[in-house]
């Protein structure tokens, strides 16, 4: 089970780079645009793909480092 939950993990984290990427490239190429209709529409849908893809780099890395409190025990723990 654990494993599961790692690789599903490892898969999120890739896909949102993989997105990351691509949005900054779409945002980067929105610039190139002659048309400013085309460029305002382009910037904010680069900036949700980007957005999203934070949001899913994020969660990978609280899954997979949890953080840990000074004492060594989780807050379930000491309850």
């Amino acid at each position: 089970m654990k494993t599961l939950l790692l690789m599903k993990n490892i898969f999120v984290l890739l896909l949102s780079v993989f997105f990351l990427i691509f949005g900054v490239n779409v945002l980067v190429g929105s610039f190139k645009l002659p048309n400013p209709l085309e460029f305002v529409m382009t910037l904010f849908a680069a900036s949700f793909i980007i957005l999203f893809c934070v949001v899913g780099v994020l969660y990978a890395y609280f899954r997979l480092f949890p953080p840990k409190s000074k004492d060594g025990l989780h807050d379930a723990e000491t309850k």
